[in-house]
């Protein structure tokens, strides 16, 4: 069953930061079967409070996802992410024709 991470950036704190993790972050999917689906495009909230942007990454499996995640070139990368910004992340399980 395929498995999508999202993101929402809700407020950047540290832009320098931020240009350090949007390098080495694309880095991190090497090795894993990533399909890009959304990267910080034009967005309009509809409900809830606003936030600054999304991305959304498909893998085959929620497995693929937390590997990605937690691989120790994604977890370097996250470290400045964390220092740049406030974010929700989350995985979400797919339909699977």
């Amino acid at each position: 069953m395929s498995a999508y991470v999202v993101m929402l950036r809700v407020k950047t704190t540290d832009h320098e930061q931020m240009s350090i993790y949007s390098t080495q972050a694309p880095l991190a999917r090497e090795g894993h079967t990533v399909r890009p689906i959304v990267r910080y495009g034009t967005l309009k909230v509809l409900e809830g409070p606003e936030f600054e942007g999304c991305l959304i990454h498909q893998f085959h499996t929620m497995k693929d996802a937390e590997n990605w995640y937690h691989s120790p070139k994604y977890q370097e990368a996250l470290k400045h992410r964390h220092d740049g910004a406030v974010y929700r992340v989350f995985i979400v399980e797919g339909i699977d024709d």
